[in-house]
């Protein structure tokens, strides 16, 4: 019998054959320490498509410690100026994803602050695509979780206050978001810059926004700056205090403890005293001590809002009607401040209260 001839010829597939899967969305990477070379040699391409592939094959590669310190050492980073630059909206978004990547290392970092990098990262803050506004944020938040980079970020902060104002009706939760943290890094290093541009009163609407991201970042920026008194005056003034004792009852663990610290900073001047009684604060403040946390991870989550509660009693306890509403409640300071298993931070900061509260003349 005469076997039937095939209809088609079988084809052969290449990347089945070599067992190499060829991604076209990355550009091919050479061996060794000639890959970085060659990919930024690609980046000066005039066709965008190239471009963005080898971007893409940067953001894979800069993964590797090894692979980023020669970007870093052999000066291929200030080569990215130019892409922050590019006509093409992926191509600078990309650019920024890849900073974004390279600022998780502290030589990166330390380099970028140096570089004129960061004057035109800046001016992407208003970028007209909104994605690579959201990069560009993600650099300069990265760089200002760093002294040296809140430091070299203070220049920003009145185009980072504008940028907040402008936001007030942005649907960018994100951006938000980012904006405040950066502004909180800045703040702590130094407040003055954002007071001086409505900083409280700025700040302050974004404490009631319904994403708790956001209400987790004001609270700090706001705890960041109600460290010098003329912001303790104005949280007081500009009725920002109410809205941090609804905080206290937030269901975030951290938008309570960085309402509890603004409340804790607001409370060293007698009006922020006297306005968090008639606020009845102090109960809350108590109820938030004696909640206890099974789970030891939890427990210690929460110590930083139970140390910023105390310290926000111990100063409460600075006035009369203070101490004499605490005095009633001392089982409750004493209880955190003998129990040996206590974290050692709250029984000292226990302490204090119980000093505080029962001090007679």
């Amino acid at each position: 019998p005469t076997i039937p001839p095939t209809t088609s010829e079988p084809t052969l597939d290449i990347s089945e054959m070599t067992g190499v899967h060829i991604d076209p969305s990355r550009a091919p990477v050479a061996f060794g320490r000639l890959a970085i070379p060659e990919l930024f040699a690609q980046l000066v391409e005039p066709d965008a498509a190239r471009r963005l592939r080898a971007l893409a094959s940067l953001c894979d590669l800069t993964h590797d410690p090894e692979r980023l310190y020669q970007v870093v050492s052999e000066g291929f980073l200030d080569q990215l100026e130019v892409l922050l630059k590019d006509g093409d909206a992926a191509v600078r978004t990309r650019t920024c994803e890849l900073l974004h990547l390279v600022t998780s290392h502290n030589i990166a970092r330390q380099a970028l602050l140096s570089s004129p990098l960061l004057a035109r990262l800046s001016q992407l803050l208003d970028d007209p695509s909104p994605l690579c506004r959201t990069r560009a944020h993600r650099v300069m938040n990265s760089l200002a979780l760093l002294p040296a980079g809140a430091k070299a970020l203070q220049a920003l902060v009145p185009k980072l206050m504008l940028k907040l104002q402008e936001e007030q009706e942005e649907k960018e939760e994100e951006v938000q978001a980012l904006l405040l943290s950066t502004l909180s890094c800045c703040s702590r290093l130094d407040a003055a810059p954002a007071l001086s541009h409505r900083g409280v009163t700025l700040i302050g609407r974004k404490l009631s926004h319904a994403c708790s991201n956001i209400r987790r970042e004001a609270a700090g920026a706001m705890m960041a700056l109600s460290v010098i008194v003329i912001a303790m005056s104005q949280v007081c003034e500009a009725a920002v205090l109410p809205v941090l004792a609804d905080l206290l009852r937030d269901q975030d663990v951290d938008v309570q403890a960085n309402a509890a610290g603004a409340i804790m900073n607001t409370v060293v001047i007698t009006t922020g005293k006297h306005q968090c009684l008639e606020l009845d604060v102090l109960p809350v403040l108590l109820e938030l001590l004696s909640q206890r946390k099974p789970d030891v991870e939890e427990e210690q989550r929460r110590k930083a809002l139970v140390l910023y509660s105390l310290r926000a009693l111990t100063s409460l306890a600075e006035a009369p009607e203070g101490r004499r509403r605490l005095l009633l409640q001392l089982p409750l300071l004493v209880g955190r401040s003998e129990p040996p298993e206590e974290d050692a931070d709250i029984r000292r900061a226990a302490r204090t209260a119980v000093n505080v509260v029962t001090w007679t003349p």
